[in-house]
């Protein structure tokens, strides 16, 4: 009887540290990217609660601001405000758009980005003539490191395995403009060895033709380490999967809607999901419980073009 009361207290006590984690966790957000006139090329960084409750334009500029990516409390964000079109820089703000810092002059290429060691250090792509080349900033915006791919196109640098290695997307030529571009998701360790392709696209389907997606930039599920992108696969836009190792590869989900950019909660319990019909006319954010594969439209079509949403702590708590 004493060992079946000392079991139960065990069993009580973590149940009991469990539960004061997850209150103590931050609460979460969404942020996402609305295109709100395109005449002059108009994108803002909309938030919302989870629920898709109190939708707000935390940018709210006539410029082009995008986010890609989130860090804790840190929203990330290009926008080429104060220089020529289209002539992207970075910086950051929180959920509620406070405080918005430019973080580098460095001028960065349309590239997704991630962050390792605690988001003390960023990788980004930088717009250069190489097509090939990554740059690790620390927080202050400074280049501590470049690392070459190898490939004529590289972009969308997420890192994994504790910050050591980088899954991309990587081309055969330098741009889709060029024959054989055969994009794929590649990974590479830190120091520019060891060069692997990750993701092979089916050689009997065309359906992703010239500019469509074969694969798209990459996610990593935070808890179950396996990496997910985009890819048009028998004519439409799914979510699809990949270990680290490249040995296994699987499609993700079975929505009937196109699935694009997405994004991961930091307890990999959550999916973030662009969802859009075939002809592109109406793109939504849908939130997807991962146990359950439930999955719930956030948005509604006041606007045509809501995308790339991505978790954020709505405060650093």
């Amino acid at each position: 009887m004493v060992k079946v009361i000392t079991s139960l207290g065990i069993v009580l006590l973590l149940m009991s540290c469990n539960t004061d984690k997850q209150k103590n966790q931050p609460e979460l957000g969404l942020v996402y990217n609305v295109l709100l006139d395109a005449d002059i090329d108009n994108y803002e960084v909309f938030s919302m609660e989870l629920d898709g409750s109190n939708k707000t334009n935390i940018t709210d500029r006539p410029d082009l601001e995008w986010t890609y990516f989130s860090q804790e409390d840190t929203l990330y964000f290009i926008s080429d405000r104060n220089a020529c079109k289209r002539c992207y820089f970075l910086y950051k703000s929180s959920f509620d758009g406070e405080n918005i810092q430019k973080v580098s002059d460095l001028e960065l290429a349309d590239s997704w980005m991630s962050t390792r060691h605690n988001g003390s250090e960023l990788i980004v792509k930088p717009k250069l003539i190489d097509e090939s080349t990554f740059y690790v900033l620390n927080k202050n915006g400074k280049i501590i490191k470049r690392l070459e791919t190898g490939l004529p196109f590289a972009a969308d640098p997420l890192f994994v395995n504790n910050g050591e290695q980088i899954v991309f997307r990587g081309g055969r030529t330098n741009s889709k403009r060029v024959q054989g571009f055969n994009e794929e998701l590649y990974i590479i360790d830190e120091d520019g060895k060891n060069l692997k392709q990750l993701t092979h696209y089916p050689e009997q389907d065309t359906t992703a033709a010239q500019y469509g997606y074969r694969a798209g930039a990459p996610k990593l599920h935070p808890t179950e380490n396996f990496v997910t992108y985009q890819s048009k696969q028998n004519g439409k836009y799914s979510l699809y999967a990949v270990s680290l190792d490249g040995n296994k590869s699987w499609k993700l989900t079975e929505n009937k809607q196109n699935e694009g950019w997405h994004d991961w909660s930091p307890d990999g319990n959550w999916l973030a999901i662009e969802l859009f019909d075939n002809e592109q006319s109406q793109f939504h954010i849908g939130l997807m419980n991962w146990e359950t594969k439930e999955l719930k439209i956030l948005t509604d079509d006041t606007y045509t073009y809501q995308q790339a949403p991505n978790f954020i702590w709505k405060s650093g708590e």
